[in-house]
This record gives C-alpha cells, sequence and structure tokens, in this order.
C-alpha cells in the first residue's frame, strides 16, 4: 500500500461524520501538502474495491466514504444528514426471505432531523 492508501485508510476509520472526498482531500492535504484529488478518488476508489472502506450513496448527494465494521444509516430526507445506527444483524432474515446467500446489505432508514423540523 502507498502512503496515501494507508493515510486515507486511517481517516476514513477514524472518521464517524461520513466523509465526501472532498473532506479527505482536505485532511490529506494537512499530511502531504502536495497531493491532489485525483489522488484522493482514485484511492478512495481502490480502498472500497479492496473491501477496507466503504461508499455510501445517496441521491443527489455526493458520495461518503465509512468505515466497514458493520453498522446502518439513518438519513434525513431533506438536508441529507447521515448517522449511524446499530441495529440487529438482519443478514440471516434477509437469506431466508430470499433464498439466497447474502453477502452484505445497506440498510437507510429515512427520516427527518431534528434541525429541519425546527426550520417549519
Amino acid at each position: 500500500m502507498t502512503k496515501y492508501v494507508k493515510k486515507i485508510c486511517e481517516i476514513v476509520e477514524q472518521s464517524y461524520s461520513h466523509m465526501t472526498a472532498e473532506q479527505v482531500f482536505q485532511a490529506l492535504r494537512q499530511v502531504y501538502p502536495t497531493v491532489v484529488l485525483a489522488t484522493v478518488y482514485n484511492n478512495l476508489n481502490r480502498l472500497c474495491d479492496m473491501g477496507l472502506i466503504r461508499r455510501v450513496t445517496q441521491e443527489g448527494m455526493p458520495d461518503r466514504y465509512d468505515r466497514i465494521q458493520r453498522h446502518d444509516h439513518l438519513v434525513c430526507k431533506q438536508c441529507g444528514k447521515l448517522l449511524d445506527v446499530d441495529l440487529t444483524d438482519l443478514t440471516e432474515q434477509f437469506q431466508k426471505q430470499v433464498g439466497v446467500p447474502i453477502l452484505a446489505y445497506d440498510l437507510k432508514l429515512m427520516y427527518i432531523c431534528e434541525d429541519c423540523k425546527n426550520k417549519k
């Protein structure tokens, strides 16, 4: 692994804020000021392909990157805020329902966060 790959992986694993590529880029520049954004995108893709981090996608929002530890997400339907939520692992139940082995799943529970509720 290159120095960039190791540091990017470390940044994502230590963050619980579901960072965008731009945020990872800004954090990486604190250590490696000459790094370019394309390097960050390439290495984020590589880390996702290797299964060392995961990409969290939301329609109309930039991809975010997250640690691979098993957890699900609450997603505010209005502002896109992402929060981690630890629910019971449902893999076995899903496998029984669909009748095939499930490798992984990404559960996103939609809600309206308190900030958005208070704006009304």
